[in-house]
């Protein structure tokens, strides 16, 4: 039987069995397959082929999860390393800090830019096998970023290295949803996002470390090390995920061998079933040509935008006005990891709470619109955290304060992260990766511009002041969130679906 009545864009999603039982349901419950507590629908419905994802294991499906999520950890882990080591490069170079920077700004700009190039070449030639030859090339540059002799050599390898590390952290959600089921979902983006949401803060803590203790570049071994570790673990243990639901069992490509998978030859030879090539290209700019996808990426660019900036700032306030050094100020990155990972450990209940409270309110149907009902607590934790972090570091409050602070909106920022994520996956499936890289975009982009201007902002005008415009920015950025909540299901229903020739 086919589940397209589970999931349409008109009644949201069936997920509780017991409503195709009630008297007024025109739809059978028949052989549908459940979970493990007999009323949750499972969907999609997984197929009988052993090699479908949606069959492989409990353990299989979440050593892909921790595999992915380490490998989406890496990008930003890399590029917030740089944000310390600028402070000590320009002794080596010879050079201005503001020039050093530009390293740091390529870097940043291109895991954004890299990543709608990653998907789109991901549904031409198979989601394994750009994971790996990425993760090849990140690897290389990496390498490259801890040995060159120059800053131009330096800048060009942190730039390529920004371009081929993004695979994971942009297309993360193309591997959630083709290896677990809609009603996993967020629960599984608040995994990975939480480690995205963390590697901001541990770059900066470990090279805090490295720097004071050895010579800069032991920084960027460090991430050659990793990434090095990332390869051994896709080699050993990953395989493709993608499985095309609209093709007959006995019409699924042979799998063979998992290495052939892993290079991508298996996947090559069965491109004809999947897109062409100029269709995959265009598949990022069908998307982000869908408003709800425009606008929650908006308002991904002017909320996440002030991890980087209270980053800057914060660790500048730290060195001028409590005079910490080296070792204090790696520490003091403690707050927003406890943060984050709170964030997760809440995240990972609260999200199934708000389903099940919407469900029994709607006849056991889920709309995509709910997923963004978190973001309404999570809000004013965000903008409460930045306007007081502001009055704590213009006016000296005792370092503690500042900490838990700070650690409220980092709180609200993996909520969000996750909401909107789960958001758009729920309504455009078919877009799994396109719409994942789109709001990585938003990130990354807000996160290039603040880092050309956050401090000599904040010395301008002040912390206080400076702080409060960014706090001002979120409030009015969860408009966009109003929008969707009331116009949502409308802008998706008059623009329709994606029609993509794959999922």
């Amino acid at each position: 039987m086919s589940d397209d009545w589970l999931q349409t864009e008109k009644g949201g999603y069936v997920l509780d069995a017991s409503a195709l039982d009630s008297p007024s349901s025109s739809t059978p419950r028949g052989d549908l397959k459940t979970a493990r507590d007999g009323h949750t629908l499972l969907i999609p419905q997984p197929s009988d082929d052993p090699n479908d994802p949606l069959n492989w294991s409990f353990f299989k499906k979440h050593l892909f999860l921790i595999i992915i999520a380490i490998t989406a950890f890496l990008p930003d882990y890399g590029s917030s390393t740089g944000a310390i080591t600028n402070l000590v490069q320009p002794e080596t170079w010879n050079l201005p800090e503001t020039t050093i920077n530009h390293a740091l700004v390529g870097n940043l700009f291109m895991l954004g830019a890299g990543g709608i190039f990653v998907v789109a070449l991901s549904a031409y030639f198979g989601r394994l096998p750009i994971l790996f030859w990425f993760s090849i090339l990140a690897f290389a540059t990496a390498i490259w970023s801890a040995a060159a002799k120059s800053f131009e050599s330096f800048e060009a390898a942190r730039i390529l290295h920004g371009f081929f590390s993004t695979v994971a952290q942009a297309g993360g959600l193309m591997f959630i949803k083709d290896i677990f089921f809609f009603h996993e979902h967020p629960r599984k983006i608040n995994i990975w996002s939480c480690f995205i949401v963390l590697s901001p803060y541990l770059g900066p803590f470990v090279a805090s470390f490295v720097t004071w203790k050895t010579k800069w570049q032991w920084a960027y071994w460090i991430i050659t090390i990793l990434w090095g570790v990332v390869l051994i673990l896709q080699v050993l243990f990953m395989d493709e995920t993608y499985y095309n639901r609209k093709i007959p069992h006995d019409q699924q490509p042979e799998r063979n061998s998992r290495l052939l998978r892993l290079v991508g030859y298996e996947q090559w030879q069965s491109r004809h079933q999947r897109n062409s090539f100029g269709a995959a290209m265009m598949r990022p700019v069908v998307t982000i040509m869908k408003l709800p996808v425009l606008l929650t990426s908006l308002y991904y660019v002017f909320t996440f935008a002030w991890v980087i900036g209270l980053n800057a700032a914060t660790g500048f306030f730290l060195q001028e006005v409590y005079h910490f050094g080296p070792v204090g100020s790696a520490l003091y990155f403690f707050a927003p990891m406890v943060a984050t990972i709170f964030g997760e450990l809440v995240g990972h209940w609260a999200f199934d709470i708000v389903a099940k409270i919407y469900m029994k309110r709607n006849n056991g149907r889920l709309e995509p619109e709910a997923r963004l009902i978190p973001v309404w607590f999570a809000t004013p934790l965000m903008v409460l955290g930045i306007v007081l972090l502001g009055q704590s570091l213009e006016r000296a409050w005792h370092y503690m304060v500042t900490a838990v602070v700070w650690g409220l909106y980092v709180f609200g920022i993996i909520i969000c992260t996750t909401s909107i994520n789960a958001y758009l996956l729920d309504s455009y499936p078919e877009a799994s990766g396109e719409v994942a890289a789109w709001i990585n975009f938003g990130r990354t982009v807000g996160g290039f511009i603040i880092t050309y201007f956050e401090i000599n902002w904040v010395l301008s005008m002040g912390a206080e002041k400076a702080l409060g415009i960014q706090a001002s920015i979120v409030a009015a950025a969860f408009g966009f969130i109003v929008i969707l909540q009331i116009f949502g299901k409308r802008l998706r229903l008059a623009q329709g679906s994606v029609n993509f020739a794959t999922d």
